[in-house]
């Protein structure tokens, strides 16, 4: 969520990072999708350039630090741009401005009227509607190895683990996406 009050810096440093996506040239949107954009260009048509520009937009990918990247398409067919603009927002821009957090409405309340035992006091809304939830994705490596007793084997059929526990595995035993 873009903040209410910024320093104007914001959409400079949102473009600069690389998280949202600028028109290259010129034109008309002719394709829109969550996976890319289609751009038909009406400037700077090279002999040697085509006249289409398609961005590919990220869908859902790992950073560096298993956080979710997901870009999301600003524009609509038929829109008209010009090179630099806005197409496409990425995990931390919202609308081409920097968004590194949620705007929130909250209390800050000094205990018995102190300095210490501060509270910040926050709807339960806040809660409940995940305002605040992220999606991280991890990547994990296993290893079947050859053992005295022959290969190691990933399988589903564990001794001595209830059905309630292996619910999440498929019948190879890797756990389902998601």
């Amino acid at each position: 969520e873009a903040p209410f009050v910024g320093t104007g810096m914001e959409p400079i440093v949102a473009r600069d990072s690389g998280a949202a996506i600028g028109a290259r040239r010129g034109g008309v949107v002719d394709q829109v999708d969550a996976t890319r954009i289609v751009i038909r260009a009406t400037e700077d048509l090279d002999a040697g350039k085509s006249g289409v520009d398609i961005y590919r937009l990220q869908k859902f990918q790992r950073s560096n630090q298993n956080t979710c990247v997901n870009q999301r398409p600003l524009v609509a067919v038929g829109d008209i741009l010009n090179k630099g603009d806005i197409i496409a927002d990425g995990p931390s821009t919202d609308l081409g401005d920097l968004a590194l957090g949620r705007n929130a409405l909250v209390a800050f309340m000094p205990g018995n009227g102190y300095n210490y035992e501060d509270s910040i006091l926050m709807s339960e809304r806040i809660v409940s509607e995940d305002v605040f939830t992220s999606i991280h994705i991890e990547e994990f490596e296993v290893m079947a190895r050859d053992t005295k007793l022959g290969p190691e084997e990933i399988t589903r059929d564990i001794p001595n683990v209830s059905e309630e526990a292996l619910r999440n595995l498929d019948e190879a035993g890797i756990v389902y996406i998601g």
